[in-house]
C-alpha cells in the first residue's frame, strides 16, 4: 500500500472516533435524570450498608412504645427436662403377716389414709391359736401356784417345812415368768394388753390375728381378698403402705448435662394439673447408667408434697438449678425483635425521638427478661415495649 493511501485511511478512522464520542456525550446530556437516579440509588445503598436505619416518630406514635435505660437482672442457671412423678420406693412398706394364715377381714381400702399402728386386716392362724392357748394355761398355772404359796405361808407357822415353802415360792416365780413369756408371744400377733386380759378372764381364745400398719401413710396397693392364704414374705403383699408426704420425680437428662448435676441441688417441678404452682425438692440420686439409644440418664429427686397433690404417673416439667445465679445486663423480651434470618434486633434512642436498630446477641431468659451478651451498654436508652411496632413501621410501604 502506498504511504499516501495509508495516511488517508488513518485520518478517516480518527474522524469517525471523534464523531462517536461527541454523539455519546450528547445522549448522556439528553437524559440527566437517569444518570443522577442511578448515582442516588448507588449512594443510598452504600449508606444503608454502613449506617443504621433510623425512624422518627410523631407524638401519637410515641404512645405505642416504652423507653427505659438498659438495666440488669439476676438470671438463674437452669436446665429444663421432662419426667414423671412416682411414689418414693424407700418410703413404701409391704405389709406381710408375721405368720401364715387365711385373711378373715380387710379393714381398709385402696387409697385410704392410715396411721402407724392402725389395724389393716385380720387373719386366722394356727400359730396364734397355739400362743393364746399357752397364755391361758400360763395364767391358770400362775393362779394355782399363787394359791399354793399363800397356803404354804399360812401353814409355815404350824410346822410346814422350810423346804416346802421354798418350793412353793419357786413354783410361783416360774409361773410368773411363763405368763410373761406367753403374753409377749401373743403380743407379737398384735393383741393388746386389754385383749389378753379378756382372754384370760373368759378362758376363750381369739383366733383373729390383727396385722397393723408399721408406718403412717396411704394404702397404695391392695391384695387382701377374704380367704386368701397369706404367708410371710410371699408376694404379693396383702397391703402396701406409703408415706405420701414425699414423692419421687424421675427425669431423663441428656448425656451432655450429666456433669452439671450434683446430688443435693434444688429442683422446681410443675405439672399440668397445677400450672401456676411450683413444687420444691432436691436431687437425691443420679443413676450410673446411660441409655445407649437416647443417650439420657435418669435423675431422681425427692419432692415435698405434704398436701398429696401430686399423683404417680403425672407428666412433669423439672427445672434443675445447676449453678449460682448470674447477674447480667438485660432488657424485657418485648424489646427484642427476631429478624427472618435469625438476627436479634433492639431499638435504641438518644433523644427519645429518633430511633435506630442495633444487632444484639442474647443469652439466658428468666422472668420476662433477656440477657444481653453483646450490642447494648448499661444505661443506654432502649425500647422495652413496642419494638415490633417499630419494625413493622420500617417494613410498611410508604403512604401516597
Amino acid at each position: 500500500m502506498k504511504p499516501g493511501t495509508l495516511r488517508k485511511k488513518i485520518t478517516v478512522l480518527t474522524v469517525m472516533g471523534v464523531v462517536a464520542l461527541v454523539l455519546a456525550t450528547l445522549v448522556l446530556k439528553s437524559e440527566p435524570g437517569k444518570s443522577e437516579g442511578a448515582n442516588a440509588v448507588r449512594d443510598a445503598g452504600a449508606a444503608a450498608s454502613h449506617d443504621p436505619v433510623a425512624l422518627e416518630l410523631t407524638p401519637s406514635q410515641m404512645s405505642a412504645i416504652t423507653i427505659e435505660p438498659v438495666g440488669s437482672h439476676l438470671f438463674p442457671v437452669e436446665k429444663d427436662t421432662v419426667g414423671s412423678i412416682s411414689f418414693a420406693d424407700d418410703l413404701s412398706v409391704q405389709v406381710f403377716p408375721s405368720y401364715q394364715g387365711k385373711i378373715l377381714k380387710a379393714l381398709v381400702e385402696l387409697g385410704d389414709p392410715v396411721q402407724k399402728g392402725q389395724p389393716l386386716y385380720t387373719m386366722e392362724s394356727p400359730d396364734i391359736i397355739q400362743a393364746e392357748s399357752t397364755l391361758i394355761g400360763a395364767a391358770a398355772t400362775l393362779e394355782l401356784t399363787s394359791k399354793e404359796l399363800a397356803r404354804a405361808r399360812d401353814l409355815s407357822t404350824k410346822g410346814v417345812s422350810e423346804r416346802e415353802l421354798e418350793q412353793a415360792i419357786s413354783d410361783q416365780q416360774t409361773a410368773e415368768g411363763a405368763l410373761k413369756a406367753a403374753r409377749d408371744a401373743v403380743r407379737v400377733f398384735g393383741k393388746t394388753e386389754a385383749e389378753m386380759d379378756q382372754m384370760i378372764a373368759s378362758r376363750k381364745i381369739d383366733p383373729a390375728l390383727v396385722v397393723r400398719s408399721p408406718i403412717s401413710g396411704q394404702i397404695t396397693a391392695f391384695n387382701a381378698p377374704v380367704g386368701l392364704l397369706a404367708q410371710p414374705g410371699n408376694p404379693p403383699a396383702p397391703y402396701t403402705v406409703t408415706n405420701i408426704a414425699v414423692k419421687w420425680m424421675l427425669a431423663d437428662v441428656v448425656e451432655s448435662d450429666i456433669g452439671l448435676l450434683k446430688v443435693g441441688e434444688p429442683v422446681a417441678v410443675t405439672v399440668m394439673a397445677y400450672p401456676d404452682r411450683k413444687f420444691r425438692g432436691k436431687i437425691s440420686k443420679i443413676y450410673a447408667g446411660v441409655d445407649p439409644i437416647t443417650h439420657r440418664a435418669t435423675v431422681r429427686s425427692e419432692i415435698a408434697d405434704p398436701e398429696n397433690a401430686l399423683r404417680p404417673g403425672m407428666l412433669a416439667n423439672f427445672v434443675i438449678h445447676v449453678k449460682q445465679p448470674v447477674k447480667a445486663i438485660a432488657i424485657p423480651a418485648n424489646g427484642i425483635v427476631r429478624e427472618p434470618d435469625g438476627t436479634m434486633i433492639a431499638w435504641v434512642t438518644s433523644d427519645r425521638h429518633r430511633f435506630s436498630q442495633k444487632v444484639i446477641k442474647t443469652g439466658l431468659r428468666a422472668d420476662g427478661q433477656v440477657q444481653i451478651l453483646e450490642g447494648l451498654q448499661p444505661g443506654e436508652l432502649v425500647v422495652t415495649d413496642g419494638a415490633v411496632f417499630l419494625s413493622n413501621m420500617l417494613e410498611a410501604p410508604p403512604s401516597d
